[in-house]
């Protein structure tokens, strides 16, 4: 994505100190705006005008979030008198008291009456009086009530903006997103025409954030310690996702820098666009298919306008998060259906839900882990919980009556959580049949390869699936034993590692042998520079965001199937990520630069 030479002159230069700070190139491309701050201790609340027939609406929103914060509260009482005892979760009673004041809740409300402003804003100025008021009096407990209502608001505030595309709904111009980091809940609601491009203090180039900004084309930078300190309404910020650097404030000489830097992008994208409706093919004529990574009907349609040839992975977690709750089956089908039919004739592969690790829904009777994305996720989940998993079961074939469509389990571990979900589906599909509802009987059925006992076993898995999808986001975290969003250890997450390498050619060769298709569906599918080893490796269906499919069409054009064979004999001698890293891209600049110059 390039909106560098636009924020140009949209962006007033600033006469503040330029920093420059480093972190993990995350999503490609170069953006320069105004700072949005999505903090999550101090969420930037917008002021803007509420229609007075719209007023009922504003006081319902209200309303729907003191709901929802009771809830979290509850929930968290009951979670803290489990753990630690009743006294302990007794310092909650007063937060929900607060939730319950009516004259707290009437104020609001009559302030949104009078004034013709948002809720956020109301909801703030009638916070900080009360807030003023409780902290200057002498009696102690009272002057505690403070902080309690101070947390609450800002409870209230965050759980308002989720509500409306996290804050960025009512922004008048696209900004550069700032957060320590960005939760897969924060993301599903954000409203992406309105982000220019992301910078976050933690998290690994797969969290869902990324994913996110990669779907979209908005630059991204990850891991950039400091970032949000000294940074206040007003600054700029410059995003190179590229070299995973931000630049606060920049001067003119840096933008000036960054817009002869862009000419030479550009150049590139012009080059890429001119092959977007090509095939995908080598330089040699040996052909690839490539498919679209989806987690709306929005992106389907995207992932056609860029001629992909399916969709290769539908996430279905997205439309949960969004809500933050258990959609109906009627939601859901509607849902599958709408993008079933936005590809047909093509094929869709939908992913069975995939909650757990950083994707979690508020709900009580999840309990607290230490270690999530170990623990009670994706299949695991469905698998405790059939009923909620036969709900999206019948949802998916219901919508199988309405295109091509194709269904897949995430993160098997054992041959034993592919049976058991097949013996679910067969009774979903017993169910429907009762109700005479249309489905695709002999839908395929697939499976994820994205843990290391699932490369070992995959002959087995052969035996129980018509297809295989490598999930290479989680197999690299569980390969090298990294948790991908810990910023701690995120420089530990590569996916250039050799363990990585010969993991992808042991399910390749076995792909082969058993005659069960295979797509790499995870972020290196969609990164050029894995194109000529994953081809050498004998992966020929490749599935990334619609953004990035022109370029790997781009790219294919400029070598052979040959030369991908020798690079995958000469990438196995190599013991070391960072060489592999280098090859890689040295075999990309020498085949575009004379295309730059």
């Amino acid at each position: 994505m390039e909106v560098f030479s636009k924020m140009d002159d949209d962006v007033k230069l600033t006469t503040k100190d330029e920093r420059t700070l480093f972190g993990i190139p995350a999503s490609p491309g170069v953006a320069h705006g105004q700072v949005f701050r999505f903090l999550h201790e101090e969420v930037e609340v917008l002021n803007y005008e509420v229609k007075k027939e719209d007023h009922p609406q504003e006081i319902a929103r209200f309303k729907d979030a003191l709901r929802v914060t009771h809830n979290q509260i509850q929930e968290v009482r009951e979670g803290v008198a489990k753990n630690l005892g009743e006294k302990e979760a007794g310092i909650f009673d007063a937060h929900l008291m607060v939730l319950e004041d009516k004259a707290l809740i009437d104020d609001v409300e009559n302030e949104i009456k009078t004034t013709g402003d948002n809720v956020e804003q109301c909801l703030h100025r009638v916070s900080q009086k009360y807030y003023d008021y409780f902290n200057q009096l002498e009696d102690v407990y009272l002057r505690e009530r403070a902080s309690d209502l101070k947390d609450i608001s800002r409870r209230l505030t965050r759980n308002l903006i989720g509500a409306t595309g996290a804050g960025t709904a009512f922004l008048e111009d696209p900004r550069v997103l700032v957060s320590e980091d960005l939760t897969p809940s924060d993301t599903a609601s954000l409203d992406r025409s309105k982000i220019l491009a992301i910078a976050t203090e933690t998290g690994g180039q797969t969290s869902h954030a990324v994913i996110m900004a990669r779907a979209s084309g908005v630059p991204a930078v990850v891991g950039v310690r400091s970032l949000t300190e000294g940074l206040g309404k007003g600054d700029s910020l410059l995003v190179d996702g590229f070299e995973g650097l931000v630049v606060v404030n920049p001067s003119e000489t840096t933008l000036f820098r960054y817009g002869r830097v862009g000419v030479r992008r550009k150049k590139l994208k012009s080059l890429v666009e001119e092959d977007a409706k090509e095939p995908a093919l080598t330089k040699d004529g040996q052909p690839f298919q490539l498919f679209a990574n989806a987690d709306s009907p929005e992106e389907v349609k995207a992932g056609i306008e860029s001629a992909c040839e399916g969709v290769g992975l539908f996430r279905t977690e997205a439309l949960f998060l969004r809500k933050n709750e258990m959609p109906t089956e009627e939601v859901q089908f509607l849902h599958y259906r709408e993008l079933v039919e936005a590809a047909n004739p093509l094929s869709v592969t939908i992913r069975t839900l995939d909650l757990g690790g950083d994707k979690v829904l508020n709900q009580g009777e999840r309990e607290q882990e230490n270690n999530p994305f170990m623990g009670f996720r994706a299949i695991r989940y469905c698998l405790q919980n059939p009923e909620t998993f036969l709900v999206q079961l019948r949802a998916i074939l219901k919508a199988s009556a309405f295109g091509k469509v194709k269904v897949m389990f995430p993160m098997i571990s054992g041959v034993g959580e592919v049976i058991r979900a097949k013996v679910l589906l067969e009774r979903a599909k017993k169910e429907l049949k009762e109700q005479s509802e249309d489905f695709d009987e002999s839908i395929d059925v697939g499976c994820m390869i994205e843990t290391p006992s699932a490369v070992t076993i995959c002959d087995l898995l052969a035996r129980e699936v018509d297809f295989f999808s490598v999930g290479t986001n989680d197999l690299v975290q569980y390969l090298l034993a990294v948790d991908r969003v810990n910023n701690q250890i995120a420089y530990l997450y590569e996916p250039h590692h050799p363990a990585v390498i010969r993991s992808l050619e042991q399910v390749s060769r076995v792909a082969k042998e058993t005659g069960k298709p295979i797509t790499v569906c995870g972020e290196i599918a969609g990164d050029p520079h894995f194109l000529p080893i994953l081809l050498g490796l004998g992966f020929d269906h490749l599935s990334c965001a619609p953004p990035l499919l022109q370029e790997l069409k781009f790219f294919g054009r400029r070598f052979t199937y040959e030369e991908c064979r020798e690079l995958v004999n000469e990438i196995l001698t190599m013991g070391r990520p960072v060489h592999i890293k280098e090859r890689l891209k040295e075999f990309y600049d020498l085949r575009v630069a004379d295309l730059l110059a």
